[in-house]
């Protein structure tokens, strides 16, 4: 059993103290990172969902122009047919290009048809667009004030984190280098609680009762003890005990 002093548990603390510290700013650099990330995501989903409603646009407009150039295709073609008629000799030439210009009439009726059916989709899309287009400048413009924020955030603890980083450095000088390893080694395995009081003969870093001879040790001070169940460096607090 390797014996403490009552200064290296003082360091434990002050260490455990810095520890905590680093543990929480770290998990609150990664929920903001994790946010900035979300904000650009949803910017991206929403920008991928306009870009469709402008492909969709852009096809419904093509086929709404080409629409708009068969009816005057079919307009030249009836007035073509229509001077022709007026030169025809023939009965059964004369039919034959009523016919026509018949077909192209009805043709040109089924066009118009679609032609104001994708017109009304034309609209509904171009105004689906503009809806969009709005929405998203008023999403930009929240999630810049966001990232703002966050970003301010993330530099402010970014700077406590190498402070606190520097201030456990200096403090771990203090300790024995084997000391310090084992802290380490222990911070690892129990996300940043490498040192924990005894209370009530319970550690209070896994909540587990400790056996009555180790309790005893604990509270002299005087040897290294770790907890057997969670191994953390056990320390015993007489003050928050008497309160």
């Amino acid at each position: 059993m390797k014996e403490i002093s009552k200064q290296d548990i003082e360091t434990l603390l002050r260490l455990q103290e810095t520890e905590t510290q680093i543990v929480q700013l770290e998990d609150t650099l990664a929920r903001d990172e994790h946010r900035q990330g979300e904000i650009l995501a949803r910017q991206e989903q929403f920008q991928k969902g306009l870009d469709k409603q402008k492909q969709d646009l852009a096809v419904c407009t093509a086929s709404f122009e080409e629409m708009e150039q068969d009816i005057r295709l079919i307009d030249q073609r009836i007035a073509k047919s229509n001077e022709t008629l007026r030169m025809v000799r023939s009965n059964k030439e004369y039919q034959a290009i009523l016919r026509e210009v018949e077909e192209n009439r009805r043709r040109k009726e089924d066009i118009e048809t679609s032609l104001l059916e994708l017109m009304e989709e034309k609209e509904g899309l171009s105004a689906a667009v503009e809806e969009s287009e709005k929405e998203l400048a008023q999403l930009q413009s929240q999630a810049k004030s966001e990232q703002e924020e966050i970003q301010s955030q993330l530099t402010r603890n970014n700077a406590l984190l190498e402070d606190c980083r520097t201030e456990q450095k200096q403090i771990g000088e203090q300790l024995d280098p084997a000391l310090m390893t084992l802290f380490k080694r222990i911070s690892k395995m129990n996300k940043g609680l490498a040192v924990a009081k005894v209370q009530d003969s319970v550690c209070m870093g896994c909540f587990m009762n400790v056996p009555p001879q180790m309790y005893i040790e604990v509270q002299r001070g005087k040897n290294l003890i770790s907890c057997p169940q969670c191994s953390r460096i056990l320390y015993y607090d007489k003050v928050s005990q008497d309160v």
